[in-house]
C-alpha cells in the first residue's frame, strides 16, 4: 500500500524533485554537501548504483565527473525523465542502465557489483515497513564490492517535529501525529507521502550487523536546518556566504547537530 502511494505521488512531482536540489542556496546545501562527503569516501572512478535515485539528478552529476552509473527507480515517470535528462547532459556513454525496480529487491544484481552504492533523498524513509527496510540494507550492501563505499539519506523526525510547529502547528491535535512521534511512520494523507523519519542513532544502528563500518554520519543541511529564508539571504552576501559555508562543513557531523537536520546521511563501508 505505501509504496502505490509513494509511486503515485512521485508520479505527479517528477519535474519538482529534479528541481528541488538546485532551487535555491537552502536545496543546494543538501545536494552540495552530499557530493563533498562522495568526494571524500568515494572512489575516484568505478560503477556506481544510485538506487532510488529520482529523477536522475546524481546519476547525471556522478556522470559528469566520470563514473559509470547504473539508475534504479520504483517510478516509470522518474525513470523516463531521468533518461531525457541524461541524453540533454551528453552522459550518456556513462550510464550503463536506467531500470525499474524497488531498493527492497536488487536480485538483478549479482553479489559485490558495484564499486560504490548511493540511495540518497529519502529512498529507504519510503519504505515504511521496519522488516522491508532492513532488507532493503541488506540488498544495499550485497550489491557493493568488499571495501566500497554506501551512501543513505534519510529524513529526520526531530526535524519534522520542528516542521510541525512552525508551519502546520494544527496538526498536533491530529492523530496522525502521535504516531510520528512515537514511531517516525506517517501514512500520508496530510500533504506529504508514506514516510518514516529516523531518529539519528535509529538510523545507525539499522546499519549494525550489516556487514559494514559506519564512518560516517552526517547532517546534510546543518545548524542551517529549518532556516530557509535566513541561509538564501546570507548566501546573496559572497564573503559571509563563503563563511557560513565552512562554518556548515565544520559543525555537519557533530551529534547534535545531525539528528535535529532535514536529512541525515550515513557513510559507511563494506567490510
Amino acid at each position: 500500500m505505501s509504496e502505490t502511494l509513494v509511486k503515485n505521488y512521485y508520479t505527479g512531482y517528477v519535474r519538482k524533485e529534479w528541481r528541488r536540489l538546485i532551487k535555491d542556496a537552502y536545496h543546494r546545501l543538501e545536494f552540495e554537501t552530499t557530493l563533498h562527503f562522495l568526494k571524500k569516501h568515494f572512489p575516484k572512478k568505478g560503477l556506481i548504483l544510485d538506487a532510488g535515485g529520482g529523477p536522475g539528478r546524481y546519476t547525471v552529476t556522478l556522470a559528469s565527473k566520470g563514473y559509470d552509473m547504473t539508475l534504479l527507480d520504483m517510478t516509470p515517470a522518474n525513470l523516463e525523465f531521468a533518461k531525457r535528462q541524461i541524453k540533454r547532459s551528453g552522459v550518456e556513454h556513462h550510464v550503463k542502465d536506467v531500470i525499474e525496480g524497488s531498493i527492497v529487491d536488487l536480485s538483478r544484481f549479482a553479489d559485490n557489483t558495484f564499486d560504490g552504492v548511493i540511495c540518497l533523498g529519502g529512498p529507504l524513509s519510503h519504505v515504511v515497513d521496519r522488516r522491508k527496510r532492513d532488507k532493503a540494507i541488506r540488498e544495499l550492501v550485497r550489491v557493493a564490492k568488499p571495501g566500497a563505499p554506501i551512501a543513505v539519506s534519510v529524513m529526520s523526525r526531530l526535524s519534522v517535529l520542528v516542521v510541525e510547529l512552525t508551519m502546520f502547528p494544527e496538526e498536533v491535535e491530529m492523530p496522525h501525529y502521535q504516531k510520528l512521534l512515537n514511531t517516525g511512520d506517517y501514512l500520508g494523507n496530510y500533504g506529504f507521502t508514506a514516510c518514516h523519519f529516523f531518529l539519528p542513532e535509529e538510523f545507525r544502528a539499522s546499519f549494525d550487523d550489516k556487514g559494514v563500518e559506519v564512518v560516517e554520519l552526517v547532517g546534510l543541511e546543518g545548524i542551517s536546518s529549518s532556516h530557509r529564508k535566513e541561509l538564501n539571504r546570507i548566501a546573496k552576501n559572497e564573503k559571509q556566504w563563503k563563511i557560513w559555508q565552512a562554518t556548515h562543513v565544520k559543525t555537519c557531523t557533530h551529534p547534535a547537530v545531525v539528528g535535529t537536520s532535514e536529512h541525515m546521511l550515513l557513510v559507511a563501508r563494506k567490510q
